[in-house]
């Protein structure tokens, strides 16, 4: 090996130490978050219902893109469950509709 490719060994094996702290650290901050949700009877699956402006602009497909974002501005939700919920109003007002 030369020496650029020990050092770059060096480097990587540092990093991978790293990086495994901070992995170790992330997982333990998130234990105790658990457990202090879980104290104060916190359920950090629930779904935090949609807004009336969200459910306006749901039954609207040429804004299902506006009411996706403005649930997951309102939520914090990721992508693939505000279309999730969208499409569900969506789908509800198409139902009651018909």
């Amino acid at each position: 090996m030369t020496i650029t490719e020990w050092v770059l060994l060096i480097l990587l094996a540092g990093n991978g130490v790293s990086l495994f702290s901070h992995m170790r650290r992330i997982q333990e901050v998130e234990r105790k978050l658990g457990l202090v949700l879980t104290h104060l009877g916190i359920d950090p699956n629930a779904q935090i219902a949609p807004s009336s402006h969200v459910m306006s602009l749901a039954v609207d497909p040429k804004q299902r893109i506006a009411a996706i974002k403005a649930y997951r501005q309102q939520t914090g939700a990721g992508l693939k469950v505000a279309m999730e919920v969208v499409d569900k109003i969506a789908s509800s007002a198409k139902e009651a509709g018909a």
